[in-house]
């Protein structure tokens, strides 16, 4: 479980990123995170594995406040935290294999990775990782070879080997075409359902959010002003996270936030 109690966040510059966030992310859910660019969407899912650092209250994961956490415990957060990043963050000049095989870091140690001694199960977790989304002809290509959805697919195979308990994605589809955005969060939503692990996304889409998604958190000015089923979510509910009118295609049509 992931739970805010009373979380804020205020940058250097004295912006603040997150205002009293009071959330509890329950085991096995699939939640999307939707707002207007500058909203704290991303600042709210880095958070989660501390790649920002929240100023005030407490972040509870697994029974323990991570905002407390050393070095080696963070190691250790991040180790069952998989991150899903817009831009892929894959290494381009690496084929995809290395990519994907690069998810066992956290359970190998960096020596044992730079010298390539996986062990044969990692090995075979990678394979395996690549025939769940569907890219595994591609496993001796380098990275930069590959199409934006192909290379945000060995991203998600690069998650499933690390083996994570919680997934982030950070805008994951938001430089992709509708198509194979669809592509991508149905092979999120499918890891989701089939190994039980809570999934936390950011969208630009609204019809994404509303396919997708068990529950919706709407985030304005670093705040929550909704949080609920999916089955809750209306055209009013939206107009009060983007603070705007919100047309009836633009909740079919999947309108991006400006």
């Amino acid at each position: 479980m992931i739970e805010f109690k009373d979380v804020g966040l205020v940058y250097p510059n004295g912006t603040e990123g997150l205002k009293n966030i009071n959330v509890k992310i329950n085991d096995g859910e699939f939640v999307v995170i939707v707002g207007l660019s500058g909203a704290g969407k991303s600042t709210f899912i880095r958070s989660i594995n501390r790649l920002v650092t929240p100023t005030t209250g407490e972040l509870i994961i697994d029974d323990e406040n991570i905002l407390n956490y050393s070095s080696n415990k963070l190691r250790m957060l991040r180790t069952k935290t998989g991150m899903i990043f817009q831009n892929y963050n894959l290494v381009k000049r690496s084929n995809v294999f290395k990519n994907v095989l690069a998810g066992r870091l956290g359970h190998t140690g960096t020596i044992r990775s730079i010298f390539n001694q996986y062990k044969k199960e990692d090995v075979a977790l990678a394979y395996e990782s690549l025939h769940r989304v569907n890219i595994a002809e591609k496993i001796y290509n380098r990275a930069d070879e590959l199409s934006g959805g192909q290379q945000q697919r060995v991203s998600i195979a690069r998650v499933l080997t690390q083996q994570p308990k919680y997934i982030l994605a950070d805008e994951p589809v938001a430089s992709l075409d509708p198509p194979t955005s669809h592509q991508v969060m149905t092979y999120l939503k499918k890891i989701n359902r089939e190994d039980k692990i809570t999934t936390i996304v950011n969208l630009h889409f609204i019809d994404m959010a509303m396919e997708y998604a068990d529950r919706i958190i709407g985030m304005r000015a670093g705040e929550v002003v909704f949080d609920g089923p999916v089955s809750e979510v209306s055209e009013s509910t939206f107009e009060e996270i983007y603070g705007r009118s919100i047309r009836e295609d633009d909740l079919r049509g999947g309108a991006k936030e400006s």
